[in-house]
């Protein structure tokens, strides 16, 4: 099995980086990667590039079967099994080589959803809570890719809430269960072979099952009209008396919730490490266009408002980059090299605030990349001639995949406050520190001399900013804090350019080679811009929480954190502009 080099210590513990900065050292980076994680990145890179890429237009005329021959052909590659231990025919790798192999899908268009689909929803739940009879069942045919599955967990009436499903299961005399209902926005629905079903067993406890097309009562409806992703199939499936063994009940009955939350934490990291993928491509379509493109006489790449849209492209990205590594690294260590599944499942709920604020940050970022390759492919970006067209399609839905971003703000804060709550996150008494700390008007130290040193102490400060508001949050409104969504929102803001500088500035820290000077000045502009985030989420937040002299008292503290110098981002977004034009592509 291949390990992501996990640092020597066991690992912080989920949210912990909220509370004390995490030495550089024991952040994992992508220039760590070792020789083995290079050689399947490299092999799944190449199947995009040679077999994915210029089958875009024939899988948007719904050609399935194509579509179930490349993943058969990823199955013979070794790209499905990648989670999978080799009892069952996977490979047994580490979270670092699936987050590349998930990076490189991430720009084969509408495959990267059915790829997606089979490795993340279907494969993982299997893997994790499958008895060893459903494992050796289904397993093998999923991972070579002869069998192709899909996760049912969305209706009409329950999206986000995914608890108030109405499908439902009912006993039968012989232990087997009848399934009744409809699910809709289906990945992989039209050819699916295997579907895993969330359903209420007599109305009441909702439980995962496996289903498979064959059974009787088992339909999929026709393909829905989407604005992207058109070549991958999306259907309802229609379930009318399903018949369903008893030995196909995934998990336990009622602990459906268990099997459908472990595995979106894990798709929310997956997804990340896709959008990281699909930015990396589009950077290198922009800048390769902006080079070839000739306006009043030159290429627009020398214009300053297009080196802006490059650099700020660029930092935008090597911070997702960072953070999704660093993640990974975490997911490893935990982990520790063990095929059990206990141990899997608790690695993927310590780190469930860490997946959702990448998949926040990299649904949002890829979006923000996506749309400004547009703009600078200018009318040529509007229209099919040119990928940016698809690309721009075909990610809007990632917002809205694996729980909305809406959603995943509200758990990231929530879910720290529940550990808290638990005693697993001493959140509480440093918030309590902090106020005491902020009464007594201490001021952070003058930081040293070193390139990333004034980045550093800043970090330190968010941190601060982001405990002194969630403090308050829990001082002000305490069980009722759940319903204050929009402090909750901007409090996630504030906690994902957190994790995001400090992952930025770790990695710049380990960087060395060519390009360790250009790391430094990237995470550098995107800890300055950060702070102009959070003073302004900060800010909002504390006004909705309290008025006239606690208010200015907050405010005042706060201004005490966040004094954060200016830098000038205009030369560095420059630098890295000019770097990814030479280079034509992401220069990290």
């Amino acid at each position: 099995m291949t390990t992501a080099a996990p640092p020597t210590a066991a690992p912080p513990g989920g949210g912990a980086w909220l509370l004390e900065a995490t030495p550089p050292e024991t952040v994992f980076t992508p220039e760590r990667l070792s020789d083995e994680q290079r050689l399947i990145h490299g092999t799944a890179e190449e199947f995009v590039a040679r077999e994915v890429i210029d089958q875009n237009d024939r899988l948007e005329t719904k050609d399935w079967d194509l579509a179930r021959r490349l993943l058969r052909r990823c199955g013979e590659l070794g790209l499905l099994g990648t989670d999978v231990p080799e009892a069952y025919g996977g490979l047994g790798l580490d979270k670092v080589s699936s987050a590349l192999i998930a990076g490189s899908l991430g720009h084969a268009g509408s495959f990267s959803a059915a790829f997606g689909a089979q490795t993340g929803l279907v494969i993982m739940p299997i893997r994790a809570y499958g008895t060893e009879a459903q494992k050796r069942r289904y397993l093998p045919g999923l991972v070579g890719g002869e069998t192709v599955g899909a996760y049912c967990l969305s209706e009409s009436g329950s999206g986000s809430d995914a608890l108030g499903a109405k499908t439902r299961a009912t006993r039968q005399p012989d232990g087997s269960f009848l399934l009744n209902g409809e699910k809709m926005w289906i990945t992989n629905g039209g050819f699916a072979d295997v579907y895993i079903v969330f359903a209420k067993v007599d109305g009441e406890q909702f439980t995962a099952f496996i289903v498979e097309r064959a059974f009787e009562g088992v339909t999929s409806g026709a393909e829905e009209h989407k604005m992207g992703l058109l070549g991958s199939s999306t259907t309802p499936v229609i379930l009318r008396d399903a018949r369903v063994p008893a030995e196909n009940v995934l998990g336990e009955i009622g602990r459906g919730h268990i099997v459908a939350f472990s595995v979106l934490n894990y798709g929310r990291f997956k997804l990340a490490a896709s959008t990281v993928g699909g930015a990396r491509t589009a950077i290198g379509e922009a800048a390769r266009y902006a080079a070839d493109r000739r306006q009043f006489g030159q290429p627009i790449a020398t214009f300053g408002a297009i080196r802006h849209k490059l650099g700020e492209m660029t930092l935008r990205t090597y911070a997702v980059e960072a953070m999704t590594f660093r993640t990974a690294g975490l997911l490893d260590a935990a982990i520790g090299g063990s095929d059990e599944d206990r141990t899997l499942v608790g690695a993927l709920e310590e780190y469930a605030v860490e997946s959702s604020i990448l998949k926040v940050a990299g649904s949002e970022t890829l979006d923000y990349v996506l749309d400004e390759n547009v703009q600078i492919h200018g009318g040529n970006g509007y229209v099919k001639d040119y990928p940016a067209e698809r690309h721009y399609r075909d990610s809007r839905v990632n917002r809205i995949f694996e729980g909305t971003n809406e959603i995943n703000r509200l758990l990231i804060p929530g879910r720290l406050v529940r550990l808290a709550t638990k005693g697993r996150l001493p959140l509480i008494p440093a918030a309590r520190a902090l106020r005491n700390e902020l009464t007594a008007g201490t001021r952070p130290p003058e930081p040293g001399d070193g390139p990333l040193d004034a980045a550093q102490g800043a970090v330190g400060m968010f941190r601060k900013a982001a405990l002194a508001v969630i403090g308050l949050a829990l001082e002000r409104y305490g069980e009722k804090l759940g319903d204050e969504q929009e402090v909750l929102s901007t409090a996630a803001d504030i906690l994902i350019d957190t994790y995001a500088a400090e992952s930025a500035v770790a990695r710049a820290a380990a960087a060395g080679g060519a390009e360790a000077g250009l790391q430094v000045e990237a995470a550098r502009a995107y800890v300055n811009d950060a702070a102009l985030r959070i003073e302004v989420g900060a800010r909002t937040a504390l006004a909705a929480m309290a008025e006239g002299d606690e208010l200015r008292t907050n405010l005042a503290a706060l201004r005490r954190l966040l004094k954060v110098p200016p830098i000038d981002t205009v030369t560095i977004r420059r630098a890295l502009a000019d770097k990814v034009v030479e280079r034509g592509r992401y220069v990290f």
